[in-house]
């Protein structure tokens, strides 16, 4: 299959051969959205209605707040809020019944996040490639087969298009392979939590106790179960 603009993203990110490949690619949409709607993106009228129907959830208004530009969260702010204000509100005068219809607007924009669905989006495209390498590309199954982990998450997503998308003949083997990735990485952050829960038994007490790898494997448990790595302190 001849490299092209669609099929270069999905490979550089699985050289690296480093954790997940499939946060990789989430990882890499996520930074480009954020990056993308604090910029000039900002101030044009279509991704501003977008933004305004669609607002962001606490993850990505951190992520935008994280960017140091405080001015152009404000302005986007200003709009949103606005929005709510005449679409959710004005119309009713903010009065709302049990039964009145509006009250779906209310949670659909206080459910939903601009940065959230263009990550979906651009991700659901990846995987469209990913599928296409695999059925096509013996380097790229060898490539896919080397990588340490699948996280869990990404192990559902994965394995719920495979059959769709590779057909009876193909999606056994490669749910295999993905079954086996993500396996391999539990039995290994399992033990190292008992291992890290043992440490606290008396017995196990001293200076010269043998933590082994078990010192971060809280975390790396998390990040296993939610692909996202647990911010300190929170």
């Amino acid at each position: 299959m001849k490299e092209s603009i669609y099929t270069i993203p999905v490979n550089e990110v699985f050289e690296p051969k480093d954790g997940c490949p499939i946060c990789r690619l989430r990882d890499m949409l996520e930074s480009r959205a954020v990056e993308y709607i604090m910029g000039a993106a900002m101030m044009e009228p279509d991704v501003r209605i977008e933004t305004n129907e669609q607002g962001f959830c606490s993850r990505h208004f951190n992520q935008m707040l994280a960017q140091r530009n405080r001015l152009s969260v404000a302005l986007i702010l200003e709009s949103h809020l606005n929005h709510i204000q005449k679409e959710i509100f004005e119309k009713k005068q903010g009065l709302f019944s049990a039964k009145d219809a509006k009250s779906s607007a209310v949670q659909k924009l206080s459910g939903s996040c601009y940065v959230c669905s263009k990550i979906e989006w651009g991700l659901n495209h990846m995987l469209e490639t990913l599928f296409k390498l695999w059925s096509k590309e013996s380097a790229f199954r060898e490539l896919y087969a080397q990588q340490p982990v699948i996280c869990l998450e990404h192990y559902a997503l994965l394995a719920s298009q495979a059959p769709a998308k590779l057909g009876k003949k193909l999606a056994p083997e490669f749910l295999e392979v993905t079954g086996s990735l993500s396996k391999r990485y539990l039995d290994e952050v399992q033990v190292d939590v008992s291992h890290f829960c043992k440490m606290f038994d008396y017995r196990n007490a001293g200076a010269n106790a043998d933590w082994g790898n078990s010192r971060d494997s809280i975390e790396r448990a998390v990040w296993y179960l939610t692909s996202r790595t647990p911010e300190a302190g929170k």
